[in-house]
């Protein structure tokens, strides 16, 4: 039998427990779990960024951060940026700009977006290529994405 080991964590603002086994990561805990599946799991090994997550304020990929790591921490997945049923505006603008397409990929690309506007409110397109370079898009809708972002940094909101 596995064992297993509490952790409490802030998710999306809202405490939260669990009892996770050691090897579990933050994406198996997040979706199963917690049943928050925003947070897509993809290639599990850190390269696409399809799980990316906000951990106390900084972004990772949830495949590779083991549960265990996140006992105490304050995480923000896509569903966390979302307000009394509304989008945020940056989640409004990736559907205005047409940056979604499969959808498999824009969770971890609207939060590392978030992220970029948090730490660089008025980005230029350089500086929102490299902030979602960790973030791969198999339809190949970057300029869409681009743009999502970029029409958010001038609205001045998120």
């Amino acid at each position: 039998m596995t064992q297993t080991i509490p952790i409490r964590l802030t998710v999306n603002g809202r405490p939260r427990a669990a009892e996770v086994a050691a090897h579990h990561t933050l994406l198996e805990v997040l979706r199963d779990d917690l049943g928050l599946t925003g947070t897509k799991e993809c290639c599990l090994v850190g390269e696409c960024g399809a799980c990316t997550v906000m951990l106390d304020g900084r972004t990772v990929d949830s495949c590779l951060v083991l549960a265990v790591e996140a006992d105490g921490a304050d995480v923000l997945t896509v569903e966390g940026l979302a307000s009394d049923g509304r989008l945020s505006p940056l989640q409004q603008a990736f559907l205005d700009k047409g940056g979604v397409q499969c959808g498999f990929c824009i969770p971890g690309q609207v939060v590392s977006a978030h992220a970029l506007l948090a730490h660089t409110p008025h980005p230029t397109r350089a500086e929102v290529e490299e902030g979602l370079a960790g973030n791969l898009c198999r339809c190949a809708c970057y300029e869409q994405i681009f743009e999502a972002v970029l029409a958010t940094a001038e609205g001045g909101d998120r």
